[in-house]
């Protein structure tokens, strides 16, 4: 579908106004659920509730989970129970249905899984018991699976029941009577090396190394094993190695999005997960944090500025903005770098963090002597005393020497402690560099007597 425009909308609003119905039902036909999913996204309550009904019965539960949270947050309001779990739980995956239910209140959710049959409402409880944030919270439970000893017309005949709930499947995983995985078996090895319908899928199948993840692993492993791999689809195994269910790349993608953009939101002083059409309380509590933060970094500033008398020194002040401003932006792109390898699983161990740290003081002390150099020459042609140049340069390379390892430090250290580490490239290092880097210069421009 071709970008939503303003004369999209308003021919849309003028059908649905009109009562128009076919002409509605024949546009949604021919569209994506997602694409049907974003023109809701951009029609009011009333409006989405309206066109609600004459969406395809069977693509109403892939439109809803493509929906902005705050619309799919007021759809379900106005659905009835009944709706919920026929109209969308029974007609998605498991893991999606999870999701889904996850949003609703507790007893409402009861009311609805109460809704559904014994088999989709055992697999619904199964999934909403394991933690957010773990394998188990990600997988759903659609796969297709045959036992090492049927054979092969057996193994068929199970395979196109189990099809009926899978809408697409990659990997034949193979298990032992135990429930255990095996490994995988391809289509075309079980279609077309069988030497009849009475062989066995243990003539067929050869060991694999087919990489699993265990129920409760963090999503982080989740994501690390199928981007190293590249996979399409990871098993989920429990302790005893029995396969539970399966992950697939469109959750992991998901996954990594919100991820992203959770990072983005902290990097930037946000400490909620909060959109531009959220509540207004909402949006400030999740800004103010920060802000405030920053009002006391700044008052600290102003304070270490004071202990030092400017008056004394007033040419110093000319150059604490650049002072400040130059350990704010190494000490960010430090931690940027950390929070960068961090995300992807390639953080350096113990054994190489004291080189990790090395490497970067190397880079400081190099990227600290040519814009202290620069500087150098720059102050001493604009005018400015010998002193108050000697001071500026010294201190810009030692700030910057700080800030690197400082923000190379912090976004580790809050890693051991089990904080995301994206906090590290806010305010939070900006306002501690701003600090410290003022301490530095100023305690330099004593020491020279500036």
């Amino acid at each position: 579908m071709e970008d939503i425009t303003r004369e999209y909308l308003q021919v849309l609003e003028e059908e649905i106004t009109g009562r128009k119905d076919d002409l509605l039902r024949a546009r949604f036909e021919v569209l994506h659920p997602a694409d049907i999913a974003e023109v809701l996204d951009h029609l009011s309550d009333e409006q989405v509730k309206y066109l609600w009904k004459l969406i395809l019965k069977e693509e109403r539960g892939d439109v809803l989970i493509e929906l902005e949270e705050d619309v799919r947050e007021t759809l379900l309001a106005s659905l009835t129970n009944q709706e919920i779990a026929e109209e969308v739980l029974e007609n998605i995956d498991s893991d999606d249905a999870a999701d889904v239910v996850g949003e609703l209140p507790d007893e409402r959710a009861e009311e609805v899984i109460a809704q559904l049959d014994t088999e989709d409402r055992e697999d619904l409880l199964t999934l909403l018991r394991y933690p957010e944030g773990t394998a188990g919270a990600l997988m759903g439970t659609e796969l297709i699976r045959v036992e090492l000893d049927w054979t092969v017309a057996q193994a068929i005949r199970e395979m196109r029941k189990q099809a009926e709930n899978v809408e697409t499947f990659h990997s034949v995983y193979v298990v032992n009577a135990a429930g255990q995985i095996l490994g995988r078996l391809s289509l075309k090895r079980l279609l077309l090396t069988a030497s009849s319908t009475r062989s066995t899928i243990g003539d067929l199948f050869q060991e694999d190394d087919t990489k699993t993840v265990k129920v409760d692993d963090p999503d982080e492993k989740v994501v690390q094993l199928m981007k190293k791999y590249d996979l399409v689809a990871l098993p989920v195994v429990d302790d005893h190695n029995r396969l539970l269910g399966r992950i697939t790349i469109d959750d992991v993608v998901d996954l990594m999005e919100e991820e992203a953009e959770k990072d983005y939101q902290l990097a930037s002083g946000i400490s909620d997960d909060v959109e531009s059409d959220d509540a207004l309380w909402d949006i400030t509590r999740a800004r103010l944090p920060w802000l405030l933060i920053g009002l006391f970094g700044g008052l600290a500033g102003a304070y270490v500025i004071g202990i030092f008398d400017i008056e004394r020194f007033p040419s110093m002040a000319l150059f604490i903005p650049l002072i400040a401003a130059m350990g704010g932006n190494v000490g960010v792109q430090s931690a940027a770098i950390v929070v960068q390898g961090l995300a992807t699983g390639k953080s350096p161990t113990d054994s190489r963090l004291l080189p990790r740290l090395l490497k970067e003081l190397s880079v400081a002390l190099l990227n600290g002597a040519i814009c202290s150099l620069v500087i150098l020459g720059a102050s001493l042609s604009l005018g400015y005393g010998l002193n108050l140049c000697l001071t500026v340069s010294m201190s810009l390379i030692a700030v910057i020497v700080f800030a690197a390892l400082f923000g190379t430090f912090v976004p580790l250290t809050l890693d051991k402690l089990k904080i995301d580490p994206a906090l590290a490239t806010g305010p939070f290092i900006t306002t501690a560099n701003d600090i410290i880097g003022l301490i530095i210069y100023f305690g330099i421009g004593v020491l020279m007597a500036v």
